[in-house]
């Protein structure tokens, strides 16, 4: 029975829920509860195989949602993953351990929040994980070599840099970019701006294993008397008491085809992801009322920011063909059934082989390097000026904000507009079905070289579609929606030819390069922007729809991520991040929860 009062209800035992749960527990006086919608997972061979996660998505831990038809893409309605289980989406992602910049960061802080620059971020992010142990004889050949130790405490996510070290692939991508005065020289987990750098996975270096929410920050601290965890709990709404000040008492919950109320004493926290969290906000009466209105939930608190600002990596890319020989992961990718059995063999009797990573190896945040001076940087100039927002709505007081970021970000050498990566597999992605492009996995070894817009202007919503808690919310991206964001994402595009055949990278592919798919041969800014329409799909780094900005700029929650004009209710997740970091999202949503924990003891007079 979980009708009892807590101290602390937390909505979604997700990447952040799990990290606040476990850090609120440490003061054995607070009695904590944290409802996840999904299953304990934790035992489940695929997701404990880093190389499996493909294989997760269309589960029934993926909430397996879809966008409206997306104007922009050609109508496309685009895959939209979020992890349904004990750790949420941490549980389901590729294992990338992307480190934001520290400008991504230190934006937050210019757009009003008080206390989120990047020096205290920073001390918070160290908090997360323990860093890679690597060998002295493998430093160079996996691309970290002159890197200084990392001097902090060791935290609960196990890091490594998985998969084969004597693949060639991280070293050449490293000295390609150095060759161009375009490589991370000191551990990117310290600080970064702009450069490559060797992708840095969550797994776990010594078990092989997918470290992730569940594992890393629940299971060592879940005999804990004051911890307790409900899984395949669905919150349906936050409970209310109103007078002279509406607070959050507790919430409404279906457990084994049950309803139950739950009470907490302190606070109600919805971790529950971007999608998820302005749902049951809208659901409880928090949010725009002519929506709220439209599907007869009464209004507790207008806040029109709820649902909007909705931000995602948009992502697209080529693959090329190898050269005879080198190792990569197609024929896992064309579901061979030799190459699947020696794989699974492989890891079961030592944890080696080709299902120890996910295959991406690399990665790289860049500006437009071919458009920062001369002609190219007057085209830019010009574009940034002709879409500039104006008008005096909260709406475009928050696009004023971020377009001044952005301008900034766009024109700046020292600032990425996209993260790059090589991936060790060729990638399917939407095809024109007028067209010769392959629909599946071809014969061939290849390496896929991926782009995503870091800095995307365009915004989109999530919003309830009717007052049913188990309705899917509909969800528009509106990507490309800001003419900018094609513009920038095109000439990155085009800058993948002029990484595939430059030294020694190119070195690792046919020369002449051969695509696997034709239509990926991009010649100009039109070619480049017709292929991205086709074949953009989502990067699954949502955030921005509870977000931490000013009341007055559209704002969900205060630098405290209190939700503005209800008391015990806050906001900690991927929805309460203002803008989106540099790439994944995973290590900033871990270190949004630590900070979040600290605020919350602090005021609380916790240990």
């Amino acid at each position: 029975m979980v009708s009892a009062e807590y101290d602390f209800v937390i909505v979604g035992g997700g990447t952040a829920g799990l990290a606040l749960a476990t850090r609120l527990s440490e003061d054995p006086s607070q009695r904590i509860l944290v409802l996840e919608a999904g299953a304990d997972v934790s035992n489940d061979p695929r997701v404990k195989t880093p190389g499996l996660c493909p294989a997760l998505m269309g589960t029934e831990m993926d909430w397996s949602f879809h966008s409206e038809p997306q104007p922009n893409l050609n109508g496309r309605s685009v895959d939209l993953h979020q992890g349904k289980a004990l750790g949420g989406s941490s549980a389901i992602n590729s294992e990338v351990f992307a480190p934001p910049t520290d400008g991504s960061i230190s934006s937050w802080a210019a757009l009003g929040n008080e206390g989120w620059d990047s020096s205290t971020f920073r001390k918070y992010y160290a908090k997360v994980f323990t860093p890679p142990l690597i060998e002295e004889s493998s430093r160079k050949k996996l691309g970290v070599d002159g890197y200084s130790p990392y001097a902090t405490p060791n935290g609960p996510v196990q890091l490594s840099l998985a998969g084969n070290p004597d693949n060639p692939v991280r070293e050449a991508w490293i000295a390609t970019f150095k060759n161009k005065g375009l490589h991370v020289s000191k551990d990117p987990l310290h600080s970064i701006s702009v450069g490559a750098f060797s992708c840095i996975s969550s797994i776990d270096p010594v078990k092989k294993e997918r470290s992730y929410a569940a594992t890393a920050y629940y299971d060592p601290v879940k005999d804990r008397p004051n911890l307790k965890v409900l899984t395949n709990a669905t919150v349906e709404k936050i409970l209310f008491e109103v007078a002279d000040s509406t607070r959050a008492t507790g919430v409404r919950c279906r457990h084994n085809n049950k309803t139950e109320t739950v009470l907490c004493s302190k606070e109600v926290i919805l971790s529950a992801g971007a999608f998820q969290s302005p749902k049951i906000l809208e659901l409880s009466g928090i949010g725009n009322k002519s929506i709220l209105s439209r599907h007869e939930v009464k209004l507790i608190k207008e806040l029109p920011g709820v649902g909007e600002n909705l931000q995602d990596h948009l992502i697209s890319g080529a693959s090329f063909e190898t050269v005879d020989g080198l190792e990569t992961l197609d024929s896992l990718a064309r579901q061979e059934p030799e190459a699947i059995g020696k794989a699974m063999q492989e890891y079961a009797t030592s944890r080696t082989g080709p299902l120890t990573s996910t295959g991406i190896d690399a990665y790289a945040y860049l500006p437009m390097v071919d458009h920062l001076s001369g002609e190219g940087r007057e085209t830019l100039k010009e574009l940034l000026s002709q879409h500039r927002p104006s008008g005096d709505h909260p709406h475009h007081f928050r696009a004023c904000s971020f377009y001044e970021l952005a301008e900034r970000a766009f024109l700046n050498p020292n600032t990425p507009s996209a993260a790059y990566l090589a991936a060790l597999a060729q990638r399917v992605l939407p095809i024109d079905p007028d067209s010769n492009s392959p629909p599946g996995p071809i014969p061939g070894a290849f390496i896929t070289l991926g782009v995503m817009l870091s800095q995307p202007l365009s915004r989109g919503s999530v919003h309830i579609t009717s007052n049913d808690p188990f309705a899917a919310p509909a969800i528009d991206p509106n990507y490309l929606s800001n003419p900018v964001d094609i513009e920038v994402l095109a000439r990155h595009m085009l800058y993948l030819e002029n990484i595939a055949t430059s030294p020694p990278f190119s070195e690792l592919l046919k020369q002449p390069l051969v695509r696997r798919d034709p239509a990926s041969h991009i010649t100009d800014i039109e070619t480049a922007k017709k292929y991205i329409r086709t074949s953009a799909i989502s990067m699954w780094h949502y955030g921005g729809t509870c977000a931490m900005l000013p009341e007055d700029k559209g704002g969900v929650v205060s630098p405290t991520l209190k939700v503005y004009g209800v008391d015990n209710l806050r906001v900690i997740d991927s929805s309460a991040v203002p803008i989106l970091s540099t790439a994944n999202m995973q290590s900033t949503v871990y270190t949004l929860a630590e900070r979040a924990a600290d605020l919350i003891k602090q005021e609380y007079g916790l240990h």
